[in-house]
C-alpha cells in the first residue's frame, strides 16, 4: 500500500485554499467536515458527521495598544479561544510583567490585580495556578509564547475545563518581541477593547467505519483534526492529517481486513482536544472494550524537519511500528512521555494504545505554530506520503495479526500519568 502525495496536496488545498480558516464551531469547519465526509464516501458507506457542543470564537475587532514614552502604540494581538471580550469598551491598566517560570512561586499574587499581565508562557497547565490568577483579578492579560521568539502573535486558547471551573477574564496572545519592546522601553500601561468573544455551538466529527470480517474481534482508530486557530488556514495542522485519513480510506478499503477501521477527523482539537474527548466519552464503553490501537496524525508534514513518535505502546508494539516504518524510509525519535495536546489522547485515557505521529522542525516543535504562514507551501507531501504508508501497514497487520496479546495495553507507569493528566486538565470522564 503507498499513499499518493499527489492525493494528499489534493485535499490539504481544498481544506486551506477553498475553505480557509477553520475555526470550531463555525460555518467553515463544518464545509471542512462536508468534504471530509463526502471524500470517505468514495471508500465506504459508513461515514458520519457526529456534532458536539463547543464554544465557537467569533471575535469581531480586536485592539491592543500600548503606552510608550506618553504615547499610546497599537500592536497586534490574537484572543484566546474561551476568553472573555471586553464588549467593546476599553480597558486600561498598568503594565506588569509576569516571570511564569517562577512567579507562581509567590504566596501572595495580589500585585496583579486589576492589572495588565503580561505572562510569559501561554499554558497554564497548573490548575491551582490557573486558579490562584483568576482570584487576583487582573485586569486582562497578555500571554507572551516563550517557545517561538517571534514578531508575529500566536493564536491560542485557555483550557476548557479550567474557564468551566474558575471563570475567565479578557486573555490575548502578543509577539515576543512586542513584549521585549515593552520592557526595554519602560512601557507604562496598556489598553484593550475586544468586541465578540464567544458563542455556544456545535462541533464536528467525522468517522469513517470501513467493516471488517470479523467486526467483534476489535477496532484500529486512526485520527487527525479538520479545525484551526484564528487567522490560520492551518496546512501542516491540521489539513494534512485530515487528508491523511482520506488516504487511510482509500489504501485500507481495497482489501479485506479481519478488523474494523475507524478513521475520524475531529473538531475542536484546538480547544484542547474537545472533539477527541467528547467522541470518546460519548462512545466510551464501546472504545474500552473494542479498542487496539489509535494512531494519530497532527503536524506531521513539515518539509524540513524530523519525524517525532509520542508511543504509548508496549515495546511488542514499538517494535512492530518500526519495523513498517523503516520498510517505508520512515525514521524517528521518541518518547513515551504522554502529550495531552493531541487527539490521541482521550483514548489513551480510555486504555487504548496509540501513537502520535508528528514532525517538528524547531526545538520547540514548529516554527509557523499556529500562524498564518502555516500554508500548503510548507509542507513536503512526499515524505507526508511516506509517514501515511507506514501508518497503513501498521493498521493493517493489526487488523489481521491473530494474537494481539503482547500488543495491547499501555505500560503502568505511563497509564498512571495518563489518568492524572486526563483528570487534571480534562476534568476526567
Amino acid at each position: 500500500m503507498k499513499a499518493s502525495a499527489v492525493n494528499l496536496e489534493k485535499h490539504v488545498r481544498a481544506l486551506t485554499d477553498d475553505i480557509g480558516v477553520r475555526l470550531a464551531g463555525s460555518p467553515e469547519e463544518y464545509k471542512a467536515a462536508e468534504y471530509i465526509r463526502n471524500e470517505f464516501l468514495k471508500y465506504s458507506p459508513d461515514a458520519v458527521i457526529e456534532e458536539y457542543p463547543v464554544r465557537e470564537r467569533c471575535v469581531e475587532s480586536e485592539k491592543l495598544e500600548v503606552c510608550i514614552d506618553g504615547k499610546w502604540e497599537e500592536f497586534p494581538c490574537s484572543l484566546f479561544s474561551s476568553a472573555t471580550d471586553t464588549q467593546g469598551k476599553t480597558v486600561t491598566a498598568e503594565l506588569v510583567f509576569f516571570d511564569t517560570a517562577t512567579g507562581y512561586q509567590r504566596p501572595d499574587l495580589s500585585f496583579l490585580t486589576g492589572k495588565a499581565v503580561v505572562h510569559l508562557g501561554c499554558h497554564i497547565e497548573d490548575e491551582n495556578s490557573y486558579r490562584r490568577l483568576m482570584e487576583a483579578k487582573p485586569a486582562f492579560i497578555l500571554f507572551v509564547d516563550t517557545r517561538y521568539t517571534g514578531t508575529i502573535p500566536l493564536a491560542d486558547g485557555l483550557f476548557p475545563v479550567y474557564v468551566k471551573k474558575y471563570g475567565a477574564v479578557p486573555s490575548l496572545n502578543v509577539a515576543y518581541f512586542d513584549a521585549w519592546k515593552w520592557l526595554k522601553t519602560k512601557a507604562s500601561s496598556a489598553r484593550i477593547a475586544v468586541t465578540g468573544g464567544t458563542r455556544l455551538s456545535k462541533t464536528t466529527v467525522v468517522v469513517c467505519e470501513i467493516k471488517g470480517t470479523d467486526p467483534d474481534n476489535g477496532i484500529i482508530f486512526a485520527g487527525g483534526h479538520h479545525d484551526t486557530q484564528a487567522g490560520t488556514v492551518g496546512a501542516d495542522d491540521n489539513a494534512i492529517g485530515s487528508a491523511a485519513m482520506i488516504e487511510l480510506a482509500r489504501l485500507l478499503s481495497q482489501t479485506p481486513h479481519k478488523r474494523t477501521f475507524r478513521l475520524i477527523s475531529f473538531g475542536a482539537e484546538e480547544q484542547l482536544s474537545v472533539g477527541s474527548a467528547s467522541y470518546v466519552r460519548a462512545h466510551r464503553e464501546e472504545i474500552e472494550k473494542n479498542g487496539i490501537f489509535m494512531c494519530n496524525f497532527d503536524s506531521f508534514g513539515s518539509a524540513l524537519g524530523w519525524m517525532k513518535f509520542t508511543m504509548n505502546t508496549t515495546p511488542e508494539l514499538n517494535a512492530l511500528i518500526a519495523g513498517h516504518c523503516h520498510a517505508h524510509d520512515v525514521y524517528y525519535t521518541e518518547t513515551s512521555a504522554p502529550c495531552p495536546y493531541t487527539d490521541q489522547f482521550p483514548f489513551a485515557a480510555c486504555k487504548v494504545p496509540g501513537l502520535w505521529i508528528n514532525r517538528p522542525n524547531c526545538t520547540a516543535g514548529c516554527y509557523y505554530h499556529h500562524r498564518v504562514d502555516n500554508s500548503p507551501d510548507v509542507l513536503g507531501f512526499e515524505t507526508a506520503a511516506h509517514s501515511v504508508s507506514a501508518g497503513a501497514a501498521i493498521m493493517a497487520e493489526l487488523a489481521d495479526r491473530e494474537d494481539l496479546s503482547a500488543l495491547t495495553g499501555i505500560p503502568a507507569d505511563q497509564q498512571k500519568l495518563i489518568d492524572e493528566l486526563f483528570n487534571a486538565v480534562y476534568g476526567g470522564f
